[in-house]
């Protein structure tokens, strides 16, 4: 039996909002072990064109993910909720090697099981190049401040 990562389902909106930033916060540490052990270990994903199996095959795909996409900022906002499921709408600004800048928008569907772990993870994915002037996301790397804007303050 796993060590319980609360806050643990059914969601209220309250505990869902939790949630949801307790993920956005794992995901702006850019670290696969953190990441990856909020996950069960047959958890299943789908992320673009890519379906990792397992929490092994998540870590190493966040691996490859992370050394890819560089300073990576992400803001997760809450959609929907109901029992186990939660669902999120996300936008993320990196740049790769070349230097060119990206904001990558998305939507998550989460399933949990009784422990608060994620079973499932379904996520669509599109990416928009842009120029650095038209970054929005503008903290040092890691976690988001408090007091800087959501997706909705910000128009996205």
């Amino acid at each position: 039996m796993e060590t319980p990562r609360p806050p643990l389902p059914p969601f209220t909106e309250e505990s869902a909002r939790q949630k949801v930033r307790l993920a956005e916060d794992a995901w702006n540490s850019r670290d696969p072990d953190r990441v990856a052990a909020v996950y069960t270990e047959d958890t299943r994903w789908r992320n673009r064109a890519e379906f990792p199996v397992g929490r092994e095959q998540v870590r190493a795909f966040l691996q490859r993910k992370w050394a890819r996409e560089l300073d990576y900022r992400l803001i997760k906002e809450l959609w929907a909720f109901g029992g186990p499921r939660i669902g999120v709408r996300f936008a993320y600004e990196f740049r790769d090697d070349s230097g060119q800048w990206f904001r990558s928008y998305g939507n998550e569907n989460w399933e949990f099981n009784a422990q608060g772990l994620m079973e499932r993870r379904y996520a669509s994915i599109n990416d928009l190049p842009i120029q650095p002037e038209q970054r929005l996301f503008h903290w040092p790397l890691g976690r988001r401040p408090d007091e800087h804007a959501g997706l909705s303050e910000l128009g996205l």
